[in-house]
């Protein structure tokens, strides 16, 4: 028996709030839902799950840590070209995209903090 909602957030550091929410919102028009002091947390339009974010200018950004990457499923493989596009503008680096299989398209993206994004239709 679960006895849990499943994966409700993600909680990550950034250097920058102001910029971290502008991004997000642009790319996925998430909402925020808690936004003080040094933190922010912006939920996904449909959904209960998540991001929240920790600034901390002081933080060391050698790497992710052990997060690979986090994602995002769409809901038509024909929103993808809006995605690119929304992710371009928004200041994101695509490091990957294609298909998984044909019909099944993927991109990946760093955003301003080097997190990697993943969005993709299955």
């Amino acid at each position: 028996m679960n006895v849990t909602y499943g994966l409700t957030h993600l909680s990550m550091t950034v250097r920058d709030l102001d910029r971290t929410q502008r991004f997000y919102q642009e790319i996925f028009d998430m909402k925020v839902m808690y936004r003080e002091g040094n933190m922010l947390q912006l939920n996904t339009p449909g959904a209960n799950d998540a991001l929240v974010f920790l600034e901390n200018k002081e933080f060391e950004f050698t790497n992710t840590g052990s997060i690979q990457h986090f994602g995002f499923r769409l809901k038509s493989p024909a929103d993808m070209e809006e995605i690119r596009n929304k992710v371009i503008h928004a200041g994101g680096i695509i490091t990957d995209e294609g298909e998984f299989a044909p019909g099944y398209p993927k991109l990946f993206f760093k955003d301003p903090d080097g997190y990697e994004v993943e969005v993709w239709y299955e």
